[in-house]
């Protein structure tokens, strides 16, 4: 053998050798610095859950004390209880040693067993006692009564409720159906059943649904209209237009006559919306509502589906689409309440938020979650003239079921065709967005029902009324 072919040999091997070390060190830089904490925070980690099996898991509670997850010990064993069954499926989740976690019980799993950055705070206090054996618990600023009757006001229809104190950004309630029951025993004997729903039990609607939002966006359109000098703009609606040879027309094929923006807004009219968006221009229509957070991601405490909408140089028949709240335009129903939460707190989105504080099992605080801006997307004045063209949507307009007597409420109701509306009547979604008291605004909401067939007026807006009557009546007797 010649000496080049075997120096040759022993290059091509020393490089192999190289490229082997270099890419494990890569794997274990890549591994220390990123993958670590996904494997070793699996519900499927044999090691997290014998060590988890010497801890008592946190408890989560609701605003006001009321026990929603806890820790129940029978002849030494621990398992995990959800007094309120299904009514926390798709935001708490469910704690199971064969299923393993999601939600709120994935996302915190460390701070419900103590193993989180706080167990510092408190551990001078814990020394030589039981305390670290102890989760921390989480206190969330979900209202159990509220949710309750949400729940119970959704009854067999499936879709979400979402309510928000739009002045901070806590989430009141949030109900996405359809649910399940997430304790241990019934998630056993359903398993089967639920992973083969066609309905997908599993879907947290109300955070993960990216559904088109229907003539809930007008808000958002006549925003754009009322910030470009186009609010006493005025087109006549004869029930129907065509744009770049596409037909637009009303719910119903019903006529307006001429209108402005206001009136527009308060009969919900496809035909003045669509003329509205060539005027408004595309750019300006996809840059507000990123204003709002459409196709922008936030830090959320479970995950989230981003909304989305379509590009800025979209054709004139997609723009008239998405003005009235079509197209390729998708949202998720937290996004339909922030929108609502916005408008009510000025202009000035706070960022939702679940997890109220942290405490230990002694009931001392370790942490609370402050108020924050996320996005300030107008000024006050013209904030409050929408608020104002919404009050007109309750009080004459497509919203009137709405009304709460003795109380001023701002909504727009929506009727989104989908996948299955062109299969006939009787599958349109139904939706309404809204908040109250319009002049010092408590609460901020978003309901959406599937495939209702049924005008959001006639559907949403009932169901919503009754959410927002309810909050105020707790508030009341406070």
């Amino acid at each position: 053998m010649k000496p080049s072919t075997t120096n040759n040999r022993i290059l091509h091997v020393f490089v192999l050798t190289a490229l082997l070390f270099g890419s494990l060190a890569c794997y274990l830089t890549w591994f220390e610095l990123y993958g670590k904490t996904d494997i070793m925070q699996s519900s499927y980690n044999k090691r997290l859950q014998i060590e988890s099996s010497k801890i008592i898991r946190g408890s989560i509670l609701d605003r006001s004390g009321v026990v929603l997850a806890t820790v129940s010990v029978e002849n030494g064993i621990k398992k995990r209880v959800y007094p309120f069954k299904n009514l926390y499926t798709h935001i708490i989740g469910y704690d199971s040693p064969t299923y393993g976690k999601t939600l709120l019980e994935s996302k915190y799993n460390d701070v419900l067993l103590g193993k989180s950055a706080l167990a510092f705070i408190s551990e001078v206090e814990n020394i030589m006692t039981d305390e670290a054996k102890r989760g921390y618990t989480l206190n969330l600023t979900l209202d159990n009564l509220l949710q309750m009757k949400s729940r119970s006001f959704l009854g067999k229809n499936h879709g979400a409720i979402i309510a928000i104190n739009p002045k901070t950004g806590e989430i009141l309630t949030m109900v996405s159906t359809p649910d399940f029951d997430t304790n241990e025993d019934a998630l056993e004997n359903d398993w089967l059943d639920l992973t083969e729903n066609e309905n997908s039990p599993f879907l947290p609607r109300a955070t993960m649904g990216l559904y088109p939002p229907g003539s809930t966006f007008k808000v958002i359109t006549t925003l754009a209209a009322i910030e470009n000098g186009l609010k006493d703009t005025r087109f006549e609606d004869k029930g129907s237009v065509v744009i770049d040879g596409k037909t637009f027309s009303n719910y119903g094929g019903k006529a307006h006559g001429e209108l402005d923006l206001t009136k527009a807004l308060t009969y919900s009219s496809n035909v003045y919306f669509a003329q509205l968006s060539e005027l408004i221009g595309a750019k300006v229509l996809t840059s507000m509502a990123g204003k709002f957070g459409i196709s922008r991601n936030f830090d959320f405490d479970i995950s989230l589906t981003q909304s989305r909408i379509g590009t800025a140089d979209m054709g004139k028949t997609e723009l008239a689409a998405t003005a009235i709240g079509q197209g390729k335009l998708m949202v998720t129903p937290l996004q339909m309440a922030m929108v609502a939460s916005g408008i009510a707190n000025h202009g000035n989105l706070m960022k939702p938020f679940v997890v109220g504080s942290i405490s230990d099992s002694n009931g001392k605080v370790l942490k609370t979650m402050l108020p924050e801006s996320l996005y300030t997307f107008t000024d006050t004045t013209s904030a409050q003239l929408l608020t104002d063209m919404m009050v007109h949507v309750v009080k004459t307009g497509t919203g009137k079921k709405a009304q709460i007597p003795g109380i001023s409420v701002a909504g727009k109701t929506g009727t989104a065709e989908n996948e299955k509306s062109r299969l006939g009547q009787g599958y349109d979604h139904a939706w309404f967005i809204g908040f109250a008291p319009a002049e010092d605004p408590q609460i901020a909401v978003a309901v959406i029902l599937e495939y209702q067939g049924k005008g959001g007026g006639q559907a949403a807006a009932p169901i919503a009324k009754k959410v927002m009557d309810e909050w105020l009546k707790e508030l009341k007797a406070k």
